[in-house]
């Protein structure tokens, strides 16, 4: 049956929250995602097995770092909980190396494929790789990277890793097992499916339910959206409880009474328009994201109406954004309005940041977004997302000399208004991303060379 599976490979975006940071967490605001030509992809083969051997084992490697290398059991659970997912010690003396992304996923995407089409699980081999920008590199020459360090020691560049994997990991899983007349990730039906099993498996494994703008945009790509309903995944259970396949199968396929995700994805108000890019600046520094969001979220629920009124203010600064770039995608013009509507973003972020005591837009960013939007062709930029210390979003012009003002700019960058307290900024470098219209697609399994037998040779 496993040589009968043919290998399969998919990929996903990352992604850069340019507007809506803080507000995406709250169904009544919205947030402007983009996502990024930086992708994750997962290379699915299956493991031939000699006659009368059996085996149930899947093993995931990530060839790129030191010791990425997860062996999972799989086997039904009683009381309809699904597929139980174990992790395989391959030494008793060696503790567990664990990953609750892949492990989840893992989890989630094969209880759901057993529900579905019951008997499709076989042993396979799983690779996942990363195009260089979702780490700190030297500009290497080659499309994947050996970054030599293990996982745990790698430099993230914030541009969605998790969401990412765990999108192109459940869409690759799927793919491989389920019939295509079952599951098409061509279809609007199919990538709705990818994005509820991804957002309620990427929630588990990170503790919490998030806005999930990370994912919708890893599956749809730049989009605007609005959260869905945190109730929905509050009630499903843990993998291997009573009936949780059943459960997680409704979720996933909206059936049911009240099933249907609440999620908004509206592609049609996102557009870059032509002659500019979006490109990502990397300071090689962090934030705690976290902490902050717990501290701006406090902050607003002291405050009141105070920053609610800042919140609405900053919701409809983000929306005139989001309405210009289509304005200019469609009917041309100066960048003049556009520059205005980003300014007045940082405005109010700034103003939140005083207000909350959180470093949303820290004065080092300021001056370094500053300096940039000195550059001709630089029409303004922001600190995306939850904001820190970990990049900054530039829109410019689409031209070879703009980039080449702005890494001599970067070059030796050195903050003049470094705070006293906080992390210190240092390296800032331009990432090799732009914009990224489309979300989760497949590829080419034949596309990834020596990284695949490397991966199954090692």
């Amino acid at each position: 049956m496993s040589d009968q599976l043919p290998p399969v490979a998919v990929s996903a975006p990352g992604k850069v929250l340019l507007a809506g940071g803080y507000l995406v967490l709250d169904r009544k605001y919205t947030g402007l995602v983009f996502g990024l030509d930086a992708r994750i992809h997962v290379h699915i083969k299956p493991v031939a097995t000699g006659t009368g051997v059996t085996i149930s084992e899947i093993t995931v490697e990530s060839p790129q770092f030191e010791g990425a290398i997860w062996e999972y059991g799989y086997r039904l659970a009683g009381g309809g909980g699904g597929i139980n997912v174990t992790q395989l010690r391959a030494d008793a003396d060696l503790s567990l190396n664990r990953n609750p992304f892949i492990e989840t996923a893992l989890a989630y995407a094969l209880s759901y494929i057993s529900n579905e089409v019951p008997g499709m699980i076989t042993p396979a081999h799983i690779t996942i790789l990363a195009d260089n920008s979702y780490y700190s590199t030297s500009s290497p020459s080659s499309r994947f990277h050996d970054f030599g360090v293990p996982l745990s020691a790698a430099h993230k560049t914030g541009l969605g890793s998790s969401a990412a994997l765990v999108t192109a990991f459940t869409a690759a899983l799927l793919s491989h097992y389920l019939p295509s007349n079952v599951f098409d990730l061509h279809s609007e039906r199919g990538r709705r499916r990818v994005h509820n099993l991804a957002q309620a498996a990427h929630c588990a494994a990170q503790g919490k339910v998030g806005s999930g703008f990370d994912v919708a945009s890893a599956v749809f790509g730049s989009c605007l959206y609005r959260r869905f309903s945190p109730s929905i995944l509050t009630s499903q259970g843990e993998p291997a409880s009573p009936n949780f396949a059943a459960n997680l199968r409704n979720l996933i396929n909206e059936s049911g009474e009240g099933a249907e995700w609440d999620t908004e994805i509206l592609k049609d108000r996102v557009k870059v328009p032509q002659g500019l890019r979006l490109i990502m600046c990397d300071v090689s520094c962090g934030s705690q994201t976290p902490g902050m969001v717990k501290q701006v979220l406090k902050w607003r629920q002291d405050t009141g109406e105070e920053a609610e009124e800042l919140w609405r203010r900053l919701q409809q600064s983000n929306e005139d954004l989001a309405q210009e770039l289509v304005n200019l995608a469609e009917n041309g013009g100066s960048y003049d309005k556009l520059k205005d509507c980003i300014g007045e973003i940082r405005t109010y972020i700034r103003k939140m940041s005083a207000m909350s005591g959180v470093p949303i837009e820290p004065p080092a960013q300021t001056e370094l977004i500053d300096a940039c939007c000195q550059i001709e062709g630089v029409i303004g930029g922001v600190v995306p997302g939850a904001g820190g210390y970990d990049a900054i979003a530039l829109l410019i012009e689409d031209k070879e000399e703009v980039i080449q003002k702005l890494a001599k700019l970067l070059d030796g960058w050195e903050v003049k208004t470094q705070a006293e307290e906080g992390p210190s900024v240092g390296k800032v470098s331009i990432l090799g991303v732009r914009e990224e219209m489309q979300g989760v697609r497949m590829e080419d399994s034949r596309g990834y060379g020596d990284w695949i037998e490397y991966a199954l040779e090692k």
